[in-house]
């Protein structure tokens, strides 16, 4: 497991949230720092892009576009969910296409496995793979399976794998549950607890514990685990077309659990997804009781809102807008968890469940049955958030292996 610092020594780290001017802070992704270094690293290689179009560096020049202009060998670009443009709506991709600007090949790398990946790296004869995707910092996001299952076909064919690393948008606290093995799919590969709080680079250290692909990690310079996007010059792009803000992804590791219960709409189809959260059955009570908890962080607007697509398109929904006061003190599970308490109340309530021998959506999320049972049962919020602190600090001992950037 090496990181890229033979080849670009990591700068000095900020001990604060703000820069010395109160101004955002400055970071540079592993993006600025190989471009930097006039991509020196890959001259000579043939290499594989696996991105999408977060893939920017600070003027939001795109990481292929500036590869393909510097000279250096582009075999294929590699899209995830939501393709490589990102135009493509959730569960879906943009297929096998020809990038427009480069006239290079993209693949279609969502859904892919490990050996569809070989297969797709032979194809375009890959020697060296580039990752550069923005994580959004919750274990339901599925681009850090796509650097997962892409890294494990690359260690399997013996090319090395480059990450080029991004800050954890919603900063490196973990918190939730943790995976269990039986509920392992598409949306967690890894036994990691729901906001993990992590970067891409340091899950990547994490994955790669066995050492079996040839893993190195361009740093980030100036980012450390109390940062949020908003405390930096990283530059904003959506990471899926549900992802618009820095302020949805603040919530989505705890309203993103909305997508597990059939009666809410978590806000697609509305200008505000998983801030806004309601349904047909429910009404303005319903926000009343969760503003009871006085959770941390947070206050709840009565919303009401039509989504335009999804769930309940083009019918009214009662419910909430969850606005984050103080994302530093803001806990996004803790407050989902109280939301569904109190909607589990509600007749109209009711779990998505797809059907046939298929588990319950809420608990490929959560990780495991316990969530939705403990609410089922009349579990009080503290009692389901406590059952899982063990497991939690358990991972969070074990992943201080892998950390790169400091935590307070």
């Amino acid at each position: 497991m090496a990181s890229a610092a033979g080849l670009l020594a990591p700068g000095a780290r900020p001990a604060s949230a703000a820069s010395a001017t109160g101004g955002p802070v400055a970071v540079r992704t592993g993006m600025d720092r190989l471009a930097a270094a006039g991509w020196e690293t890959l001259r000579g290689e043939r290499v594989g892009v696996v991105a999408n179009a977060t893939a920017v560096d600070r003027e939001c020049r795109h990481l292929v576009d500036r590869m393909h202009a510097a000279g250096v060998t582009i075999g294929g670009i590699f899209g995830p969910e939501h393709g490589f443009r990102g135009s493509a709506r959730v569960g879906g991709s943009e297929g096998f296409t020809t990038d427009a600007r480069t006239g290079l090949p993209v693949y279609d790398g969502y859904l892919a496995t490990a050996d569809r990946w070989a297969a797709m790296f032979t194809e375009a004869g890959i020697r060296t793979v580039v990752f550069d995707i923005q994580d959004i910092g919750a274990r339901f996001y599925t681009y850090i399976w796509t650097m997962l299952d892409s890294m494990t076909a690359a260690g399997r064919l013996g090319l090395r794998y480059l990450v080029l690393d991004r800050p954890n948008p919603i900063g490196g606290r973990a918190y939730g549950p943790m995976l269990t093995p039986a509920l392992v799919s598409g949306i967690g590969r890894h036994e990691i607890v729901q906001q993990h709080g992590m970067t891409v680079g340091e899950l990547a250290r994490l994955f790669n514990s066995d050492q079996k692909a040839r893993l190195e990690v361009v740093e980030c310079e100036g980012w450390h685990g109390d940062l949020f996007a908003a405390d930096t010059d990283v530059p904003w792009v959506m990471p899926s077309p549900n992802m618009p803000t820095a302020d949805t992804a603040l919530v989505y590791p705890g309203t993103g659990m909305v997508e597990g219960v059939a009666s809410l709409s978590e806000g697609r189809g509305t200008s505000r997804p998983f801030e806004l959260i309601g349904g047909p059955g429910y009404d303005y009570h319903w926000g009343d009781r969760v503003a009871g908890y006085g959770l941390p962080g947070v206050v709840f607007r009565e919303a009401y809102f039509v989504p335009s697509v999804n769930k309940f398109a083009d019918q009214l929904c009662a419910g909430v807008e969850v606005q984050v006061t103080d994302r530093r003190t803001y806990d996004p599970i803790r407050t989902a968890v109280a939301m569904l308490v109190e909607a589990r109340k509600y007749p109209a309530f009711a779990w998505r469940n797809d059907g046939g021998d298929r588990p319950f959506f809420i608990d490929k999320l959560s990780g495991s049955a316990r969530l939705r049972t403990m609410i089922d049962a009349g579990a009080p919020v503290a009692e389901v958030t406590g059952a899982w602190q063990d497991e939690l600090a358990a991972f969070q001992a074990r992943r201080n292996t892998f950390l790169i950037y400091p935590r307070t």
